[in-house]
């Protein structure tokens, strides 16, 4: 039986990591190639182009944080307050062990696209339009729990205010990476507990 080829899961590692790092126009083909060890080549074999690699990219990484975000929102036997809390105060941890990783805090890779991408990129604008949709909708969830069971106020378990916290969020990971400071995000919980109206803020 032939050994099974691993280079299409290489390429998108490599893109991955580049793409978090360096930014969609900095990284070409021939980088990711050659991060990944496989021939150019073989690149089109897997890909029909850069834009179609970054789709995959884009799907990727959101289904390993989906993953992540609905072990942490639908934990059972918490209070959907503590699950919101512990998923805005972990993004410190993953922006520190990014920093410690790469040498500076390489913020978000789904933010960092969606601000640089050109208009001719329309398809991967609308795929992470609609994986942005999915956090709010997986926000407004948990917020829905948490007024349910009286720890936020009624008003605040709505789809403006989970979009709202989704936004703060991504702003302060953005602050993190411009100031390479993941303790920066140490404000986050605080600031997004008073958008929710936890009682005691």
């Amino acid at each position: 039986m032939g050994r099974t080829s691993t280079a299409r899961e290489r390429l998108l590692d490599a893109a991955c990591d580049l793409l978090r790092t360096r930014g969609y126009a900095d990284v070409g083909v021939a980088e990711i190639c050659a991060r990944a060890d496989v021939r150019k080549g073989s690149f089109y074999h897997f890909f029909e182009s850069k834009q179609a690699l970054t789709l995959e990219v884009v799907d990727a990484h959101w289904h390993r944080q989906r993953a992540d975000w609905l072990a942490t929102l639908r934990a059972p036997d918490r209070p959907a307050l503590a699950r919101l809390e512990e998923l805005f105060r972990s993004l410190t941890g993953i922006q520190r062990a990014t920093q410690e990783e790469h040498g500076a805090v390489s913020g978000c890779l789904l933010a960092n696209l969606a601000l640089e991408l050109p208009a001719q990129e329309q398809p991967v604008r609308d795929r992470l339009a609609a994986v942005f949709a999915e956090e709010v909708d997986l926000v407004q969830a948990a917020l829905a729990e948490a007024a349910a069971e009286g720890t936020v106020r009624a008003g605040a378990a709505d789809r403006d205010t989970a979009r709202a916290a989704v936004a703060q969020m991504e702003g302060m990971v953005l602050f993190a990476k411009v100031t390479d400071d993941p303790a920066v995000l140490d404000g986050l919980w605080p600031q997004v507990s008073r958008l929710f109206g936890v009682r005691g803020n």
